[in-house]
């Protein structure tokens, strides 16, 4: 395993961050395909061997069961000093808005929920999962600081942003000596790149981590088009609104980095990947079986050539957003 600083922060990351969004109960979410508890904690057990040390988790994965089993697993598993946590946390509700509760009031009941599920005392990250429109920035990142002062987060991040608003949220945050950003959860990956425009100069600008998700586009750049027909291919609803829309064009970059897998002798997750880490600080690769984390450490080892990265990015035409950031605008 291969480890770096994440940003400006001094947590000392594996470059393969677990995604977690898989584990959790299939009936207490909007995922039909997710892994029952034992079934997750072999999943982390493998990726602790592996020497992957960042799992990230959320409040919003299967109505919080995500967060349990992951808190469980590690604390059975690894020692809490050797591992860095991080979750995420939704925008206010409209109830909490009718009720009157305050940005830094949320962000404190929604640090403290985290941390029961976890069975923590702290994440070492706490990111801002989607942009809240409803409720005043200077609210958020006051709760984000109360919070890290407090110790219940070591750091902040950001996930489902514009690169104005990370470096909106950064400026109040210096302006006012608050807690700022150190990463950026956004969607990137090799059939997904408009993260190019400003998000990725900016942040290598400001040495703010990428830990970019939807890594291997949920499996579509791991196989050959029609290839292992899986659950989550079949039910992952979501997915498939992101991706089904661009898959003609998106299937000849495919077809490359399927060319380079054979020429390579490894697989396509490697050639993927292997991509990826010459763009940013740790992908979050989401797992559901074990050869899913052994081809992504792999992936470490595979150096492509300026003219094997060229050659996948060649085919890329630019993308409408999709997912998430399809909805990040002011109502």
């Amino acid at each position: 395993m291969k480890y770096t600083k994440l940003g400006n922060s001094d947590l000392n990351v594996s470059r393969i961050c677990m995604g977690c969004m898989g584990f959790g109960d299939a009936g207490s979410g909007q995922h039909s395909w997710t892994l029952d508890e034992e079934h997750s904690k072999e999943i982390i057990r493998q990726g602790l061997d592996l020497g992957v040390n960042f799992y990230d988790t959320a409040i919003a994965y299967q109505g919080g069961t995500s967060e349990q089993y992951v808190g469980r697993a590690l604390r059975d598993l690894a020692k809490r000093e050797d591992v860095v946590v991080a979750t995420k946390f939704l925008p206010r509700t409209q109830e909490e808005i009718d009720n009157g509760i305050s940005g830094q009031q949320h962000v404190e009941s929604m640090i403290d929920a985290s941390l029961r599920n976890l069975g923590m005392d702290y994440v070492d990250l706490y990111i801002y999962h989607m942009w809240d429109w409803n409720t005043p920035l200077y609210e958020v990142m006051d709760g984000l600081n109360r919070i890290v002062k407090a110790g219940k987060a070591r750091y902040i991040g950001i996930s489902n942003c514009y690169a104005w608003q990370i470096a909106k949220a950064n400026a109040l945050a210096k302006q006012e000596g608050f807690a700022e950003f150190v990463s950026i959860q956004g969607h990137y990956n090799l059939i997904f790149r408009e993260e190019e425009r400003e998000m990725v100069p900016y942040c290598r600008e400001e040495n703010i981590a990428l830990t970019p998700y939807s890594a291997l586009a949920s499996g579509r750049l791991s196989r050959k088009p029609g290839d292992g027909d899986t659950k989550r291919a079949q039910q992952d609803q979501f997915a498939k609104f992101k991706y089904d829309a661009t898959a003609e064009q998106d299937n000849v970059i495919i077809g490359r980095v399927a060319e380079l897998s054979e020429k390579h002798g490894v697989s396509m997750t490697e050639v993927s990947l292997a991509w990826l880490l010459t763009k940013v600080t740790a992908p979050v690769v989401g797992a559901t079986k074990p050869h899913h984390m052994e081809g992504a450490v792999k992936a470490l080892d595979l150096v492509l050539s300026d003219d094997e990265l060229n050659y996948l990015e060649e085919p890329y035409v630019p993308h409408p957003l999709a997912g998430v950031m399809a909805q990040n605008r002011r109502p």
